[in-house]
């Protein structure tokens, strides 16, 4: 469809241009009808539709609900989660939906994030990889997604109104750098702001964030939309680069708009290039027909369990108890497995188009199995003695007992932060009391973020991490349990010991409006690395029913340009029974750099299907980016010259290969020199170190020759060194000789 956007921004009157800007419903844009300008139609739908004729009361559309995005990053599949991404555009086209409201990408900060499970990973380049990969499989389709909630929405706390507080390198490391992949990557057709502030400014009215990144920098071509009630003034978020806002209707908001137009508050400019970005998607959505398409539900529903199948990590396997076999009768505990706990509360609840029950899926696989049950669990706070006891004579009964263990929905959900990051009282109780009289005793687990296990875990023979695992869960788990799957899933973020471990404890939830983000960088396995911490089970871990090796790490070159890049090769081998997919993950260490680096970052990674005995060569390729870092004093990511080690392993507490590579940087960059620099910092100056080298050799003449100037010294600012040192030989003050020195190194 051939439309010439600009004429028709030249039809539209003021009033249009400004409604155009505003939601016409929940769910729709304005249409102008006189000039053929469609409405689009946004859903919410990270893992699933949720397609509502209106804003809230109404059950939504039945709709193929997927595992959530906590259990998609635990695939390390970018194939797979693709593949939902192509399943969701179906979905979409289905139900004649245009845009789909997610994927959500924002970093797990701190366990306790009400929302967690809509997110990917602690990582940024995990979850940058994953985002993209969804916003690609949804837009092949021809169906735009919404890349969420940009930026630094981290808690549910106070989630509209608390301001995020950190250096510009934290936010361009760690929180910024999974949307820019993102971006970049996957072009997604809209991105949406957050609710927060940053730095005081709500990201809805925030122009270093929407214009100055994310159109100018990163080369944003899309609209931006508001999430739903995240503006607060419309004609400051409209300068700022928010183009629609949602809700609709909203005419006081659409007034204010054309007010600031015709008093000149508010450049026609302005509002005439959000009109154009939005129009530019209302046609690009216009070109792929929707409605009059059969879902293919059980299809979908198929893929749904494969995903959820591959997204089950093994968190422990002792004595080899799973998979299960030569059993005659098996224990299942826990209304979980009667009553599947598969996603989370909020805008991502999902109508399910069926459900499979863990219990009846059990009963398909197992046979002559005679299957035992109990309730167990309450699914409500207090402690219930009476159900423990009944859980606790069933379990004697049996060979093995399973625990289907899921977390309340009081625990998480969006709009509540987590209290803590512990199973309920009862929970905890129950696995110890059934452990103790029965230890083959296996615990299935059904939440969306990381929890303590320590109190019970060494009482049990096995876990099994299952997520929020959507609608096919409960056969995915049979599946996993009797073998017909084996268990592939790594973790997306590290499983602290305890709450009290983790990097953001001391300043979570804020107070005053404000929350610090103090540990910087140094989230997830980039803090634990840092503090040479123990952990319960570290970013990247999953076991298996078969063994790998790893072996002939490989390069390019030993030497490299890092606008080069550098491929790295390692053998991996199935070195047991059965078939496996191993994950192979690639980590970066920078030996030495002036700021300050996390011990390693993850880089690349990949997963490779194995039959036993079977070897293939993996292939992961880094380019600039992956040696580089964000200088804030150059505003802009760095790369320097020298060793860097390439790490392989299998989570980022196994390391099992290493290399250490020399890269030279290309970049033209000089440290700039001001009137904090150091003695150091001037002597490391290329030009700065020819400047005060006479004044050196002059201050040190009278002492005995190749004497070291002192460590102690070279921390001092210039200024004072000249003050204490040279005093007698400038001729100026020292504060005016600095100024002229400055002068000189630009």
């Amino acid at each position: 469809m051939s439309v010439d956007i600009k004429k028709l921004i030249s039809q539209l009157t003021l009033e249009e241009k400004a409604a155009l800007c505003t939601g016409e419903t929940a769910w729709t844009t304005v249409p102008v009808e006189r000039l053929g300008i469609p409405s689009i139609w946004v859903s919410d739908g990270p893992h699933g539709l949720r397609k509502t004729p209106i804003m809230a009361a109404e059950t939504s559309i039945p709709a193929t609900c997927f595992p959530t995005a906590s259990a998609q990053a635990a695939t390390w599949d970018v194939d797979l989660v693709q593949t939902i991404g192509q399943a969701l555009g179906d979905e979409c086209i289905a139900q004649s939906v245009d845009v789909v409201l997610g994927p959500g990408n924002n970093m797990k900060r701190t366990p306790l994030c009400g929302r967690n499970f809509e997110y990917y990973s602690e990582d940024p380049f995990l979850g940058g990889e994953m985002a993209a990969a969804l916003i690609n499989g949804v837009q092949s389709k021809g169906v735009g997604t919404s890349l969420k909630h940009f930026a630094t929405n981290n808690q549910e706390y106070q989630r509209m109104t608390i301001s995020a507080e950190m250096d510009e390198r934290t936010l361009r490391e760690i929180y910024l750098a999974g949307f820019e992949r993102a971006v970049k990557k996957g072009k997604p057709w809209t991105v949406m702001c957050s609710y927060n502030r940053l730095r005081g400014t709500h990201a809805s009215q925030n122009r270093y964030l929407l214009t100055d990144i994310l159109k100018n920098e990163w080369g944003y071509e899309g609209f931006i939309v508001s999430d739903w009630g995240a503006v607060h003034d419309r004609v400051a978020a409209l300068q700022a680069g928010l183009d629609l806002e949602m809700p609709g209707p909203q005419k006081f908001r659409v007034q204010r708009v054309v007010t600031a137009v015709q008093k000149g508050e508010l450049d026609l400019a302005v509002l005439d290039a959000a009109v154009e970005r939005i129009l530019k998607i209302v046609f690009k959505a216009a070109e792929t027909p929707k409605g009059k398409v059969t879902l293919d539900v059980d299809g979908h529903h198929a893929l749904a369990r494969k995903i959820a199948s591959e997204a089950i990590v093994l968190l422990k396997n002792e004595g080899g108890i799973l998979p299960l076999k030569n059993i005659k009768r098996l224990a299942v505990i826990g209304k979980a497995s009667k009553e599947p706990y598969f996603q989370g509360g909020g805008s991502s609840h999902i109508n399910p188009t069926k459900v499979d029950i863990p219990f009846d899926e059990l009963k398909k696989l197992a046979g002559s199995m005679e299957l035992l049950y109990a309730d167990g669990d309450t699914m409500q706070p207090g402690l219930n003695q009476p159900m423990i006891d009944e859980a606790v004579k069933v379990a004697a009964q049996a060979d093995v007992a399973l625990l289907y263990i899921a977390l309340p929905p009081f625990k998480e959900s969006e709009g509540i932060d987590r209290p803590d990051i512990d199973l309920t009282d009862h929970q905890v109780a129950l696995i110890k009391a059934v452990s103790a009289k029965q230890p083959r005793c296996v615990v299935i687990l059904n939440n969306g973020s990381a929890v303590a296990v320590g109190e019970w875990i060494n009482g049990v023979a096995a876990v099994l991490e299952a997520w929020m695992m959507g609608q096919a869960g409960g056969g995915a788990i049979a599946d996993v349990l009797f073998g017909k799957v084996n268990p592939s899933g790594h973790l997306s973020e590290t499983f602290p010991i305890k709450l009290s471990d983790t990097p953001a404890t001391i300043n979570y939830p804020g107070e005053n409006g404000k929350v610090n983000y103090g540990e910087g960088l140094f989230i997830g396995y980039r803090y634990y690395d840092a503090k040479a911490m123990g952990v319960q089970f570290p970013f990247g871990y999953g076991l298996s029913y078969t063994t790998f090796e790893f072996k002939n790490l490989r390069v390019s070159s030993e030497k490299f340009r890092d606008v080069d890049g550098l491929k790295v090769s390692v053998d991996v081998t199935n070195s047991g029974a059965v078939a496996g997919a191993a994950v192979v993950q690639l980590y970066v260490h920078d030996e030495k750099s002036e700021l300050v680096r996390p011990v390693k970052e993850l880089k690349g990674f990949a997963k490779v299907m194995l039959q036993p005995g079977e070897t293939r060569t993996v292939n992961i390729a880094l380019d600039e980016r992956a040696f580089a870092y964000y200088h804030p004093r150059h505003h802009q990511w760095v790369t320097e010259s020298g060793a860097f080690e390439i790490l392989i392993g299998k989570s980022a507490g196994e390391i099992v290969l290493r290399h250490t590579v020399q890269m030279e940087s290309t970049q033209q960059r000089t440290a700039m020199l001001d009137r904090d620099s150091t003695l150091l910092d001037w002597m490391n100056h290329p030009r700065g170190n020819e400047i005060i080298k006479p004044l050196i050799e002059q201050a040190m003449k009278n002492l005995p020759a190749d004497t070291p100037i002192p460590d102690w010294a070279k921390d001092l600012p210039m200024e004072v060194v000249l003050m204490w040192f040279a005093n007698q030989s400038l001729t100026k003050a020292p504060e005016e000789m600095i100024e002229d020195l400055l002068a000189l190194t630009r």
